[in-house]
């Protein structure tokens, strides 16, 4: 191959194989659409036309016989119901012939002709047979029956010949439906005859003007991977292949410099490695106190579950024996102090069981099973008896869902939120309602109650640690209620907030759904 021939760019050489082939199969591709045309005109013609037709034409048929039927029957029997199917079949007749009409059969066609022939038959017999049905007409005489009768075979045979004429059309369709779907294969052929030539010329000439040149680029690039990266690459052949090969020679350039400068930020990134190193200890470092930290606390723990409590246990008992001995012997200023005393130790020991409470929260975690949500509630309102008793409230709820959870904690939960509903009751008895309803991939329960309600502005407050909103004289507690129930909720993964929107005091937390729980990992509560 010369010189300026592997210089002619290879969009060219295709361009004129691809014009050529064009040519041919746009030719194909017309003969195709002329034969697919005449296809659909025959096919369209025979559904559309033909067969209409010739259905017209057998309830036309079928109509005349009806009709034949019935006036038979009432000049033998003479009764009004045998002239029903002469009277449908006029109807009938009727429909027929204005459908074959809308199909094209107008005079001076053939299918035209024929029905006007079976019509002036029909017509003909129609008349004969008229005074033999008429209201009171005398018995048919025999000479009026032949009559009919000859006048009848007069319609059969209009009628045979319209179908046999529609018969023939019937055939000529089909005819030319077979001619139209042989003469479309035909062109199917020759474009898949066209389109495997077009293949074959592609596969020889881009085998000879692509892939040989492309294989010697390969081979000078695969030296410059395998061994010898200095090794200049030069391509050759089609101007797009020689450029593809300067492309290449510049890649190979540019991968040398990025080398080097890979080599340079390696040494910086074994520096960075060594200062990670050195971070990672001090890490661990800080891990291993906050281990220690962790460890202090639940002796902490201990010792408020069990050293704090014994003291405050014994300041209570030594105070309420002083309260008993020396009644009536103190004044009543010494009487009150003792009482302060004795209900400074008890809040004492509430606020070290709330705490111990709320730092237990996820430290240990306690097997999750999926239980009844209403369960839990029904055991927190008895839970709650003796306050409910006092205050005169009363608590319903609605259909609970199952949910996977840890009991006690939850029943804490609705003990809490229902427990305040019942404190912070107004002038009316409290009555709280515990519902819930699906929202997403979550469960979302209120507790709403017609107590003396929150302020916005507090939303937030009533969550914290020792947050009190009144006076322990005006409503008694140690302000770790609600801080309790957050953390026992977003521990099983859910939230829980103030409704502020809502009319009522609504308090919402939601709890992630089971979806189609195994009966095995349901728990019992």
């Amino acid at each position: 191959m010369s010189a300026d021939v592997r210089g002619r760019p290879i969009r060219r050489r295709l361009a004129l194989l691809a014009a050529v082939e064009t040519v041919l199969l746009v030719a194909a591709l017309v003969a195709a659409g002329i034969a697919l045309n005449n296809l659909t005109d025959a096919r369209t013609r025979l559904l559309d036309v033909i067969a209409p037709q010739r259905l017209a034409a057998s309830q036309l048929s079928t109509a005349l016989l009806n009709q034949e039927s019935g006036v038979r029957g009432y000049q033998l029997g003479r009764q009004p119901a045998f002239l029903v199917p002469y009277t449908d079949g006029l109807r009938a007749q009727a429909d027929a012939v204005t459908q074959l009409r809308q199909l094209g059969a107008t005079t001076g066609t053939q299918i035209g002709d024929d029905l006007d022939a079976v019509v002036r038959a029909a017509t003909a017999w129609q008349e004969a047979a008229a005074p033999t049905i008429a209201p009171g007409a005398p018995p048919v005489t025999a000479d009026q029956v032949e009559r009919g009768r000859t006048l009848f075979v007069d319609v059969r045979r209009a009628l045979d010949t319209q179908l046999d004429h529609l018969a023939a059309i019937r055939d000529t369709g089909r005819a030319e439906l077979d001619a139209a779907a042989s003469f479309l294969n035909a062109m199917f052929v020759a474009v898949a005859v066209l389109v495997l030539l077009l293949f074959a010329m592609l596969f020889f000439g881009l085998r000879q003007v692509i892939t040989r040149p492309l294989l010697r680029l390969a081979g000078e690039v695969r030296r410059v991977a395998d061994s010898d990266v200095h090794h200049p690459v030069r391509g050759s052949g089609p101007r797009e292949i020689a450029q593809l090969g300067a492309d290449v020679e510049a890649m190979r350039q540019r991968i040398l410099d990025e080398v080097a400068e890979l080599e340079r930020a390696h040494a910086l990134l074994d520096r960075r490695t060594q200062e990670a190193e050195q971070s990672n200890a001090l890490l661990d470092r800080r891990t291993r106190e906050l281990e220690r930290s962790n460890a202090d606390l639940e002796q902490f723990a201990y010792v408020a579950s069990h050293d704090l409590q014994e003291p405050l246990r014994k300041v209570a008992s030594f105070c309420q024996l002083l309260q008993r001995r020396y009644q009536g012997l103190l004044d009543e200023r010494g009487e009150q102090y003792i009482e302060y005393a004795v209900d400074g130790a008890k809040r004492m020991q509430v606020l070290i069981n709330d705490l111990l409470a709320f730092s237990r929260v996820g430290r240990k975690p306690g097997e999750h099973v999926v239980a009844d949500a209403g369960a839990l509630a029904d055991d927190a309102i008895a839970n709650l008896e003796v306050a409910l008793s006092l205050s005169g409230g009363k608590v319903s709820r609605g259909d609970l869902p199952e949910v996977r959870v840890e009991p006690a904690l939850m029943t804490a939960v609705f003990q809490n939120l229902i427990g305040n509903a019942l404190k912070f009751k107004g002038e009316a008895p409290p009555e709280v309602r515990v519902t819930a309803e699906r929202d997403g991939d979550d469960w979302v329960f209120s507790v709403v109650d017609n107590g003396i309600g929150i302020d916005a502005e507090y939303a937030e407050r009533v969550f914290a640690l020792f947050q009190r909103l009144h006076t322990r004289s005006a409503y008694p507690g140690t302000g770790i209620g609600l801080a309790l129930c957050r953390r026992i909720v977003e521990y099983h993964g859910g939230r829980i907030w103030l409704d502020t929107e809502a009319e009522a005091t609504t308090f919402r937390f939601t709890l992630p759904a089971v979806e189609n729980p195994a009966p095995g990992n349901r728990g019992t509560v």
